[in-house]
């Protein structure tokens, strides 16, 4: 063997770079420049999502539609609730005319009853005041002492009002001239009570009166089945025909006429005023007959 031969095993074996460590470094270089490239195009992406901050100018317009919102909301609230208001106001002013026009029929056939029951009651003080005259007309003065005396009460129909006042509702009506006529016409009606209250006192004490004078057999015999008083055909005589007895119930009967003609003033200022309410209210609310 030679020296040069020698020479060449003892030195290290050069591996040429061949075809697959030229391939290992390219596909790493590749794999580094995708590798960049995914990091770029994944922070752009990024930065596209990512808002500035906001300045006052933003906030104050969300506030401002928000507020907006709320406030349209409420106005349109306000205003449904001011259309059903306005609704039972026109609801409950319908009801009312109708119980004044009930009101004004019956104020109308109580004044005529008052003022019949007054007439006989005139012709009983007649007779009471003229002890001649009793003996041919007793049977007259026993029917009159039973019917003159009597008195209905005035029935006045105050549904709709007593509703408005109980209620708290008079709130709904919002023209104060409408409410204050209202008011007016139905304060009224307690005078009309009290001279009723009144009456009734003087009836009771003429009715003790009358349980001294008159036979209560014969008050019995001219009462139907039907509640109705019935006039006797002849003269029965009274228990006494004591003068005084007879003035003292004359007095009491005066009293109580007294009474009922001031009844019947009350009734008329009630109906005047009743027919102008009616009136005032169908014109304001335009309510057709």
């Amino acid at each position: 063997m030679s020296t040069a031969e020698n020479f060449d095993e003892q030195l290290p074996q050069q591996v040429p770079k061949g075809e697959d460590e030229i391939s290992s470094t390219g596909e790493a270089e590749i794999l580094e420049i995708k590798s960049t490239d995914t990091k770029e195009e994944m922070e752009v992406h990024h930065h596209s999502h990512t808002h500035g901050k906001k300045n006052w100018k933003a906030y104050f317009w969300e506030f401002f539609m928000l507020f907006l919102a709320v406030f349209c909301g409420f106005l349109a609230e306000y205003q449904l609730e001011h259309v059903v208001e306005h609704n039972r106001e026109k609801e409950y002013i319908h009801s009312l005319v109708a119980d004044l026009e009930t009101d004004e029929q019956s104020l109308e056939q109580h004044t005529l009853h008052v003022q019949s029951v007054v007439s006989m009651m005139d012709s009983m003080i007649t007779f009471l005041n003229d002890p001649s005259l009793i003996a041919a007309n007793s049977g007259q003065l026993y029917y009159l002492a039973r019917m003159a005396p009597r008195l209905k009460t005035l029935p006045i129909n105050s549904r709709t009002f007593d509703q408005l006042k109980n209620s708290g509702n008079f709130r709904l009506i919002k023209n104060m001239d409408v409410s204050n006529k209202i008011m007016a016409y139905y304060e009224k009606l307690p005078l009309i009570r009290q001279i009723e209250s009144i009456y009734n006192n003087e009836f009771d004490e003429y009715k003790k009166i009358a349980a001294k004078i008159f036979d209560p057999v014969i008050f019995k015999k001219m009462e139907s089945g039907k509640q109705d008083i019935n006039r006797t055909n002849d003269n029965p005589p009274l228990r006494t025909t004591d003068h005084e007895l007879l003035k003292e119930l004359s007095l009491f009967s005066i009293y109580m006429n007294g009474s009922r003609r001031g009844i019947v003033d009350a009734e008329n200022d009630l109906k005047i005023s009743g027919k102008e309410l009616i009136k005032y209210l169908k014109e304001a609310y335009h309510i057709n007959e």
